[in-house]
């Protein structure tokens, strides 16, 4: 019962701490955009895709050899 209550305080304490913080000032439009997300993020999906290209075919491979395939 004692570390339910100390999760409960802990989880409410936080949820509190974070209310308690200030508004962020307000997006001017004319200013450029402050997360650059276009390079990123495409590079990060062509790995992934290309990981996972090649996890199928390794994959296909050991089936047809008749193996189990790697874990990595």
């Amino acid at each position: 019962m004692k570390k339910i209550f100390l999760s409960l305080f802990f989880v409410v304490g936080l949820a509190i701490a974070g209310m308690s913080q200030n508004d962020p000032p307000p997006f001017n439009p004319g200013d450029p955009s402050p997360i650059p997300v276009d390079g990123g993020i495409s590079l990060l999906l062509a790995a992934g895709a290309a990981y996972g290209v090649k996890k199928v075919r390794d994959s296909r491979k050991a089936k047809n050899e008749g193996e189990t395939p790697e874990e990595n």
